[in-house]
């Protein structure tokens, strides 16, 4: 896969049956025509567990990475549900922090680029004003670690109310004033509560540094097939490409159980990839 030459597409980790090996789930990314993969890093025990990887279990997967062309660019980082950073547990807190410094240690070994952060101060519980000065201090420490380590950190808009649009992503990111934090739309997320896509991706502008694709209704932010939905992904599409962004679109699916989930992936990237040419992005 030549990423310089092309539109860069790729696919949510979650999209491959998770019984794969890395470098059964490479071979097949590059199989369905994606350029890269974004790893996941979740709340379940298995996937954070990985930022605990020694030389050896890194080294394997780079390996493949190598063998197949697909590089991993983006790390999808939604440990932090349960590991908030706006926690008011001290404990709890910390290891939020300490994920963090893994995950950008992980990235730096991996040659991963950007760890997309879900815009939550808390999750599981109700926040309040203590909860959202407390996250706001966490990702001071967050943004001064990334720096260090030349690795972006993006914030999504999420599916809670917290961090539900980019005009709140980009309070933060005027906020810190840093060329290591940016911002990570998800466009079915936008469409799901309602808000103006042209608005919101304009009010990004050149923060953007991913993209999130997926199909959505309202209220309803998971798991709705592409065409199913009621995204408008041509009018998406074509406000990106006058804004001039180039960079990574990542499709989210989560068919990782599903028995036909190398034909849901073949058709979404082709779906996709026809409302992009229609705006104007190129493929060769």
């Amino acid at each position: 896969m030549n990423i310089v030459k092309n539109t860069p597409v790729g696919i949510y980790e979650k999209a491959l049956p998770e019984t794969m090996s890395w470098m059964e789930k490479l071979n097949l990314a590059a199989e369905c025509g994606y350029d890269f993969l974004e790893i996941s890093i979740d709340e379940s025990e298995s996937k954070l567990e990985r930022l605990h990887w020694n030389r050896y279990q890194k080294s394997e997967l780079l390996q493949g990475i190598l063998a197949t062309g697909i590089p991993i660019l983006s790390m999808c980082l939604s440990g932090h549900r349960k590991y908030p950073m706006g926690s008011e547990s001290n404990s709890t807190r910390q290891r939020s922090l300490d994920i963090m410094e893994k995950a950008i240690q992980f990235s730096v070994d991996l040659g991963i680029r950007v760890i997309q952060l879900a815009g939550y101060d808390v999750y599981y519980e109700a926040g309040n004003e203590k909860t959202k000065e407390l996250y706001c201090e966490s990702m001071r420490q967050s943004v001064e670690l990334a720096s260090k380590a030349n690795v972006i950190l993006a914030i999504e808009n999420m599916d809670h109310p917290f961090m539900n649009s980019i005009s709140k992503v980009m309070e933060y990111i005027d906020l810190y004033q840093s060329p290591m934090l940016q911002a990570y739309p998800d466009i079915g997320n936008l469409t799901a509560w309602d808000l103006s896509i042209k608005e919101e991706l304009c009010k990004g502008g050149g923060h953007i540094v991913g993209i999130h694709i997926k199909d959505t209704v309202n209220q309803v932010f998971r798991r709705i097939d592409f065409g199913e939905g009621i995204v408008d992904f041509s009018k998406a599409f074509q406000v990106l490409y006058e804004l001039h962004y180039q960079g990574p679109f990542v499709i989210e699916m989560w068919s990782e159980n599903n028995v036909d989930s190398k034909e849901k992936m073949i058709y979404a990237r082709q779906w996709v990839q026809e409302k992009m040419k229609h705006a104007g992005y190129i493929f060769t």
